[in-house]
């Protein structure tokens, strides 16, 4: 199960279908995978602040992924969106804003999935599933061109 929590009105006032478009998005990363996630959709201040709380960096950030514990199961996790810097990302990146979001929810889940970015070999290999997942629902590659 996906649950989608609109937190920030600007994420329905640039997109109608946000819900659909982060519900295809994580239906796409999870593919087989049986497990519930959620996804807050919400403003650059609530990121910042837990981006602070639980990174320690004061700072807002796209996207934030907080990976459940086994003894969660089936939650695998939560991940949240900051409307402000994903909207700012997809017009500095000449991407639409709901491929940016299918983007940043596909590599939310594949966090909460165990993938990681730590190392260049990891960082290679998960921005390969990520062109996958993305590929299969009609979103071009986020890693080509040229971006400011």
């Amino acid at each position: 199960m996906i649950e989608i929590e609109v937190e920030a009105d600007d994420w329905t006032v640039a997109l109608a279908d946000v819900q659909a478009v982060v519900e295809r998005a994580a239906g796409a990363a999870l593919g087989t995978v049986a497990g519930d996630v959620v996804v807050l959709l919400t403003d650059d201040a609530a990121v910042r602040d837990l981006n602070a709380r639980f990174r320690d960096k004061d700072r807002p950030t796209n996207v934030l992924s907080f990976p459940a514990p086994e003894s969660a199961a089936p939650h695998l996790g939560d991940i949240v969106l900051a409307y402000g810097v994903c909207a700012a990302e997809a017009e500095t990146q000449g991407k639409t804003l709901a491929d940016h979001l299918s983007h940043l929810v596909v590599h939310g889940v594949l966090h909460l999935l165990g993938r990681d970015h730590v190392n260049d070999a990891e960082a290679e290999e998960m921005e390969a599933e990520e062109r996958d997942v993305l590929a299969r629902i009609g979103v071009g590659d986020p890693y080509a061109g040229d971006f400011a």
